[in-house]
């Protein structure tokens, strides 16, 4: 099977027996939490989605890998209107829609379509690849496959200048596992992590010293992270993580991006 990002998207083609897209951490309500920090934003949820629905004609089968809505816990106002409609013309679009929970979507079963294949945190599997959140361990079956595509770190690349100024960009890190351990009996080849589908959310850089990654598995000693190589979403690559290293202060990612001005 054949594992390509979308150049100049944060999306991910699977390419088998038929093609599927992969997307992650849409955070859907993000506006309601934005207007309560003074940003007053109209929804984006039906831009989002027709950007979505465009990824059809590439691919027959959507997959989600979590953090469809924002608010946890509860539900806002927001997504209860928006979350239905969005899901059923997903299910309209796409033969078959999968949603793999993250650590926002609780209680997402009860505002998403009936024909949407929701699936536990510990994550799914197609054809030989594993596909998680990333917020807990993933399963033990997921864990069996030859690869593992994984979200919820909003994965950014930091760069710092000579005059100290600062800027990031989102991309994505690619990696292999050192080997088995206590936990799993056996690993993937190699990991893969999502940049955050809706570009409102601020991220983390995976390049900073003394800064851990989110999630269980990324802060074990499985994961081969010195050598996980980053690309940006334009498909540059550009090294080794532990060549990109940089030192300084950062924002976690739960800090919201300010929107630019339109």
């Amino acid at each position: 099977m054949n594992i390509q990002p979308l150049p100049g998207k944060p999306v991910l083609l699977l390419q088998g027996e038929e093609t599927v897209a992969v997307i992650g951490d849409l955070h859907i309500g993000i506006e309601s939490h934005l207007r309560w920090k003074g940003f007053h934003l109209p929804s984006r949820t039906d831009s989002m989605l027709q950007e979505i629905l465009g990824l059809s004609d590439r691919a027959s089968r959507l997959i989600i890998l979590g953090d469809v809505k924002h608010r946890v816990p509860g539900t806002t106002r927001q997504e209860v209107e928006e979350l239905p409609g969005f899901f059923r013309k997903l299910c309209d679009s796409f033969s078959e829609v999968d949603l793999v929970k993250g650590n926002h979507d609780a209680n997402i079963e009860d505002h998403i379509d009936s024909d949407v294949r929701l699936h536990p945190p510990g994550g799914m599997i197609w054809e030989d690849t594993g596909l998680v959140h990333g917020h807990t361990w993933p399963s033990t079956r997921v864990m069996s496959c030859r690869h593992l595509v994984m979200a919820h770190n909003h994965p950014t690349v930091m760069f710092h200048d000579g005059v100290g100024k600062r800027s990031s960009e989102p991309c994505w890190l690619r990696g292999a596992f050192r080997g088995p351990g206590d936990r799993y009996l056996q690993v993937p080849e190699g990991f893969l992590v999502m940049p955050a589908f809706n570009p409102v959310l601020g991220g983390s850089p995976v390049n900073v010293e003394n800064e851990s990654l989110l999630g269980p598995l990324l802060n074990s000693d499985l994961p081969d992270l010195e050598n996980a190589n980053i690309f940006l979403l334009d498909g540059i690559n550009l090294g080794r993580r532990s060549d990109l290293m940089v030192t300084g202060r950062t924002y976690r990612r739960r800090h919201i991006r300010a929107p630019r001005p339109e």
